[in-house]
């Protein structure tokens, strides 16, 4: 297939609201811990998902949030602890549902598809429930409305991986189950078309109304698709809110951290604020003589003619399209200062520049609250 037709085909899906609807569930978990020998991946997590609602684990590699992931959808089963849904105690030793009884979709981050089977069979796969004629026509509305009608009778050694990823969809949709679980759905994809497949992602959850919970270590992915971000850390929860909410007022340095790279100075608390040499910021309740460590998001500065605010000279500019990327030599720091700024005009490297930094994109916390 020619790249045109590849990527006419990711960018058409099948029509938005035809994709049927689940009666959603509530999913909780209260007090999990799962060990692995003398590894504990999860360490007393409690979390409510609320029916209908779509909500991100988000982490590093190996915090936890698949076997999280796992355990909703019954292919494990805690150490500690009880994963309910509806209420009601799935998990435990004398009341454990089995995967196949919980009424959960799960698309596996390597898809999981069955290599001998074709697309429409394996999307009918799990609409035993069904007669032969109903389970096929189901099977093919849902490949229809993630773009892939033609390629029904394909097998999955054919298709592209992001089409697998996409058939992986269809078949847990198909069953509109009460629970969706995605682990890591774009991680396999380029940065070109992961935009277009994220959205009719978060479109076709919105239809479905199902409970969602998608596991990413992409903090863009996770404000773009979710209500709600789960932040996880060696296996436990380290802040909840919405997308803004973590962005804005991080709990800690790690969370921040997460969201934006900073360029971080060090100083002390004196008289409720740092000084550095690039000026003095609230320290936000932080002790008197604390160490601290004042975080600034490249966003928070612009560039202005020198002799005016701060003095600066620009070191490097990289062209990034949309803004360019540069950094800015001031006195009395051991590196440069990062930032993300658009139109700077006629600047060039070498430059004598003046520095204005946004106060309330200025964060600061205890150094050692990493």
């Amino acid at each position: 297939m020619a790249r045109s037709e590849s990527v006419a085909r990711w960018l058409s899906w099948g029509r938005r609201g035809t994709a049927g609807a689940s009666i959603p569930m509530a999913l909780g978990f209260e007090g999990v811990t799962q060990r692995f020998g003398d590894v504990t991946a999860l360490e007393g997590v409690t979390l409510s998902v609320e029916p209908g609602e779509i909500v991100a684990l988000l982490g590093q590699s190996g915090c936890g949030k698949t076997t999280l992931l796992r355990l909703a959808a019954g292919v494990e089963r805690p150490s500690a602890g009880k994963v309910l849904l509806e209420g009601r105690d799935v998990s435990s030793p004398d009341r454990f549902v089995e995967p196949e009884a919980r009424g959960v979709g799960l698309v596996f981050q390597d898809y999981a598809l069955f290599p001998h089977l074709t697309v429409r069979e394996n999307v009918r796969f799990g609409l035993r429930g069904l007669d032969e004629a109903s389970a096929d026509a189901t099977a093919r509305r849902a490949i229809a409305r993630v773009g892939l009608a033609d390629l029904c009778e394909a097998y999955p050694h054919m298709l592209s991986g992001g089409e697998q990823q996409r058939v992986a969809l269809a078949r847990a949709v198909a069953p509109r189950p009460g629970v969706l679980l995605m682990d890591e759905p774009f991680s396999n994809l380029d940065r070109r078309l992961r935009d277009v497949v994220r959205d009719e992602t978060a479109a076709l959850l919105q239809e479905t109304g199902a409970t969602s919970i998608i596991v990413t270590h992409d903090p863009e992915d996770a404000m773009r698709i979710a209500d709600r971000i789960v932040l996880m850390r060696a296996g436990r929860v380290i802040q909840v809110g919405s997308g803004e909410e973590l962005y804005r007022r991080p709990a800690s340095l790690f969370a921040a951290r997460f969201f934006c790279d900073f360029t971080e100075i060090a100083g002390k608390v004196a008289r409720g604020a740092v000084d550095t040499p690039v000026g003095r910021f609230p320290a936000g309740g932080l002790a008197e003589g604390a160490e601290a460590i004042v975080c600034i998001r490249p966003q928070a500065i612009t560039l202005v003619p020198k002799g005016f605010c701060l003095p600066g000279r620009l070191v490097t500019r990289r062209f990034l399209g949309e803004v360019d990327h540069v950094l800015i030599a001031v006195s009395g720091l051991d590196k440069p200062l990062a930032a993300r700024v658009s139109r700077p005009g006629t600047l060039r490297e070498g430059e004598d520049v003046g520095v204005d930094i946004a106060t309330d994109e200025v964060l600061v916390f205890p150094a050692g609250d990493t």
